[in-house]
């Protein structure tokens, strides 16, 4: 079974990389930071039931907050 970062990277390199042909490292480094930004917030996940992994993170904290709070 491939690791997290293994299917990382292959979504990396076939959502976003094999489709540009960026001529600058600059432009690479701006077209990924933005399929990451994309990857995190919007793009669903099935291990997280659709979800993006920045809502389930956040909403972790969220509870784990007011667990917290409760205690």
């Amino acid at each position: 079974m491939p690791s997290i970062i293994e299917c990382l990277w292959r979504s990396l390199k076939y959502e976003c990389v094999y489709l540009h042909a960026w001529e600058t490292g600059l432009q690479a480094k701006a077209g990924i930071g933005a399929w990451i930004t994309f990857y995190n917030h919007q793009r669903p996940h099935a291990a997280h039931g659709g979800q993006p992994p920045a809502v389930v993170y956040f909403n972790t904290i969220e509870t784990d907050q007011q667990v917290q709070a409760v205690a």
